[in-house]
């Protein structure tokens, strides 16, 4: 396989995003769509907790302040529309996907699954 540079708004993915982009730039683009229904569908946890979803902690509205539903603590709008500098750091971008896909999913978000959450992110 071989990677072509990339840059503009693809730049700013990191390195799982990349993979998506070598798959083609509708892969590396994302669905905003498909990001908008992952954003609210809620995973069964194992350990019995309550079901979550992205919008359990970020709210389904992305303009508006969110609370981690674990420990209570506020979470800034997500939405790059009222804080602009969300997703400008693909370093904090990678560390937040992982981090809140294992909490929310039980696992990591696939290259794909990235793609479509941050297009959805990007329309709000």
């Amino acid at each position: 396989m071989t990677l072509k540079i990339i840059s503009g708004p693809l730049r700013i993915l990191g390195p799982a995003l990349l993979l998506a982009a070598a798959a083609g730039p509708a892969a590396a683009a994302g669905d905003a769509a498909a990001g908008a229904a992952a954003w609210v569908q809620k995973h069964p946890q194992p350990d019995g907790a309550p079901a979550r979803s992205c919008a359990s902690c970020h709210n389904e509205d992305l303009t508006q302040p969110g609370r981690h539903a674990g420990t209570g603590k506020p979470i800034e709008p997500l939405a790059p529309s009222v804080r602009p500098e969300r997703l400008t750091d693909s370093a904090k971008v990678e560390k937040w996907l992982r981090r809140n896909c294992r909490w929310t999913l039980g696992r990591e978000c696939t290259a794909a699954e990235k793609a479509d959450f941050l297009a959805y992110i990007r329309t709000q």
